[in-house]
């Protein structure tokens, strides 16, 4: 399968809404160097009203996101699960069903799920929702009910520029051959089979993996090994864009801290780890390479401290987002909506 060069976007679809916002909207947008885009609104709404807000801005919001990927919403008040629901929905529309987890996300109440349950001393580096699975959301609604003392911001980064970014040696290897998660369902790190899965048995986990493209393999001890093979470039479904969607560096061994690895390896076993990521023909990633993925994410995030109220609206393919190392409470919920198939995003791999 022929494939432009991997800094090309492909012409954007007739279909697509327009990428240039209403005026008002757009002129409101305080725009900074480094920062997301942030709108201000002038007073809070009262819970009962925020699915009307939604309802009357969304169309203007959603072209924000096509020009710019991600716009924070400042000033709403949005500062618990249900009143995030209720902004939501209206915007994001059906929700994406929570499988393949590999840390617990707890339910809120409605479409509302919390933040991945990740140590706060450690960074969650760059990804995009599911980007592991064969249906991901396109569209994000977080929500940050209680910031944290200190630390703890969402980042940001723009997935077009990661792919003109990044060394042609790398991209032009992963745009050809995709990449490959693994995983090994254990009771030591992440969440077993039965929570990822949602299911107690086994015929159900099979199933899903035979649907899904998810080779499998049960252990003596009756844990779970699997691995896919996915698209590591794709196309966005609304304009067309190609950009770098997936989890090849927030889910390798190289991105953990070396200690934890170490013990992990040693725990576990290589092919113990709970998750680990390769090149899509099974080849071991370098180290190097998994650097110079973090390093040009770095690179290009951008980064906005949470005030308690905010709302911040993503793109999740267009954008990866990452989560920083943080101190105190810390209560960020997530709704993830507009459900895309992978198939519906030129995907070389599948």
């Amino acid at each position: 399968m022929t494939q432009p060069p991997a800094t090309e976007a492909a012409p954007r679809r007739a279909d697509a809404p327009a990428p240039h916002p209403a005026p008002a909207l757009e002129a409101a947008l305080e725009l900074a160097p480094g920062r997301p885009p942030v709108l201000h609104v002038d007073a809070p709404v009262a819970a009962p009203a925020l699915a009307d807000w939604a309802a009357e801005h969304g169309p203007a919001l959603e072209s924000v996101l096509l020009r710019h990927g991600a716009v924070l919403v400042r000033g709403l008040g949005v500062r618990d699960a249900a009143a995030l629901g209720r902004l939501a929905e209206p915007f994001t529309g059906p929700t994406v069903p929570e499988r393949e987890a590999f840390a617990r996300r707890r339910p809120l109440g409605g479409p509302v799920f919390s933040s991945l349950e990740w140590p706060p001393d450690q960074p969650m580096c760059m990804h995009h929702e599911l980007s592991y699975a064969l249906e991901f959301p396109r569209l994000l609604a977080i929500g940050c009910f209680t910031p944290p003392a200190t630390g703890g911001v969402t980042g940001l980064a723009d997935a077009r520029q990661i792919l003109a970014d990044l060394p042609a040696e790398i991209t032009e290897r992963f745009t050809r051959e995709g990449w490959e998660l693994t995983r090994s369902y254990n009771s030591v790190v992440g969440v077993g089979w039965q929570e990822a899965f949602g299911t107690e048995d086994r015929a159900e986990a099979e199933a899903y993996c035979e649907a899904n493209g998810i080779a499998y393999e049960w252990q003596p001890d009756g844990s779970l090994r699997t691995r896919q093979r996915r698209s590591a470039v794709i196309g966005h479904p609304l304009t067309g864009d190609r950009v770098w969607f997936n989890q090849i560096a927030f889910l390798s061994e190289w991105t953990m801290e070396p200690a934890i690895r170490d013990y992990l390896v040693r725990q576990l076993g290589p092919e113990g780890l709970a998750f680990n990521t390769r090149h899509g023909d099974g080849t071991p990633l370098a180290p190097e390479t998994v650097a110079t993925v973090n390093e040009v994410y770095e690179a290009a995030t951008l980064r906005e401290p949470w005030q308690a109220g905010d709302v911040l609206l993503v793109d999740n393919i267009r954008m990866a987002h990452s989560r920083e190392p943080f101190t105190g409470p810390r209560e960020v919920g997530m709704v993830l909506g507009a459900p895309v198939r992978l198939a519906d995003c030129p995907p070389a791999h599948s």
